[in-house]
C-alpha cells in the first residue's frame, strides 16, 4: 500500500480524467495508493476543496495559507476555525519560499509564525513549504516550539543539514518526483541519508510529475515511481519504501490508520 503524503485535488485539471475526480481516486487506488493527504494553499479555496473530496473517505486535508499566496497578514481566526473540519489533520502548507518571492518576506514570516502557533493550539502537525529560506524556516521552527507537534518538510529539496535539524525537531523529509529528475543528484544523496523512521513520499500533484511522466499533469497513482526511484537510490525494494513510508505517515498522523486497508 502507497500513501500519497501531499497531493492537490483540486487543482487538476479534471477534462484529462472525463471531468471526473473519481477516475483520480480510481486510477490511485489501481496502484495501490489508498491514502491521500489534500493540501490547501488558500483559506479562501478551502470550503470548495472540503466539499470536492468530502465523499472520499481515505482523502484527508489540510488547512493553511501558501507562502506564495500571501498578499495580506493571515486571519488567524478564519484559519482556527476552518481547521477545526474532521478531515483536517495538519496545518498548512505554510513556510518561506524566498526564491520566488523575496519581496513578501516579511508577511510570509508573519504568516509563518501564526500558522505554527495555530497548529500548537490546535495540536495538529505542520505541513511545510521551503524554498532558499532554510536559516529563518528552522529559526521560526524552533521560536515557536514546533517540535511540540512535528509535521513535514514536504517536496524537500535542500540541504542535508537542513533535513538533520528538521528531524531532530520532530519533522518527516517527504520526496517528490522532483527526485527522479536528472539534474537532482544532490537531492538523492540527501535521500539516500534520511532514516528509515522518517521519510515520506509525495507528488504533489498535478505538478512535478516524476520521470518516466515528466511533461504530463501529475495525480496520486504517480507517487509509484517515486518510491521505485527511491528504493534504487536507497538500495532497497519498492515494497519496503511503500511499508516504511505509510508507517511513518500513520506515525504522524494515527486517525489515517483506518483509510489504509
Amino acid at each position: 500500500m502507497f500513501i500519497d503524503s501531499h497531493c492537490h485535488l483540486d487543482r487538476l485539471k479534471l477534462e484529462d480524467f472525463d471531468n471526473n475526480l473519481d477516475n483520480v481516486v480510481k486510477a490511485a487506488r489501481a496502484e495501490n495508493v489508498n491514502t491521500l493527504l489534500c493540501v490547501s494553499v488558500t483559506l479562501e479555496e478551502f470550503p470548495a476543496m472540503a466539499e470536492k473530496t468530502a465523499k472520499y473517505d481515505n482523502v484527508w486535508l489540510t488547512c493553511g495559507a501558501h507562502p506564495l499566496n500571501q498578499g495580506d497578514e493571515i486571519d488567524v481566526k478564519n484559519l482556527s476555525d476552518l481547521a477545526t473540519h474532521d478531515r483536517v489533520i495538519a496545518i498548512g502548507e505554510t513556510g518561506l519560499d524566498y526564491f520566488y518571492a523575496p519581496e513578501t518576506k516579511q508577511v510570509q514570516l508573519d504568516s509563518f509564525r501564526k500558522h505554527v502557533q495555530v497548529a500548537n493550539q490546535l495540536s495538529k502537525p505542520l505541513i511545510i513549504h521551503t524554498r532558499d529560506a532554510q536559516e529563518d524556516t528552522l529559526a521560526i521552527l524552533s521560536e515557536e516550539n514546533a517540535a511540540n507537534i512535528g509535521g513535514i518538510l514536504h517536496c524537500f529539496t535542500e540541504s542535508w543539514e537542513m533535513a538533520e535539524q528538521a528531524i531532530a525537531m520532530g519533522f518527516y523529509i517527504s520526496f517528490s518526483g522532483i527526485v527522479t529528475f536528472k539534474n537532482a543528484s544532490a537531492l538523492r544523496e540527501v535521500a539516500k541519508k534520511v532514516p528509515a523512521d522518517r521519510f515520506l513520499i509525495e507528488t504533489d500533484a498535478p505538478y512535478l510529475a516524476p520521470v518516466p511522466h515528466r511533461g504530463k499533469q501529475n495525480q496520486p497513482a504517480y507517487v509509484v515511481e517515486v518510491a521505485k526511484h527511491l528504493a534504487s537510490i536507497r538500495g532497497t525494494s519498492v515494497a519496503e519504501i511503500a511499508r516504511q513510508s505509510s508507517e511513518n505517515f500513520h506515525r504522524l498522523f494515527p486517525e489515517t490508520k483506518i483509510t489504509d486497508l
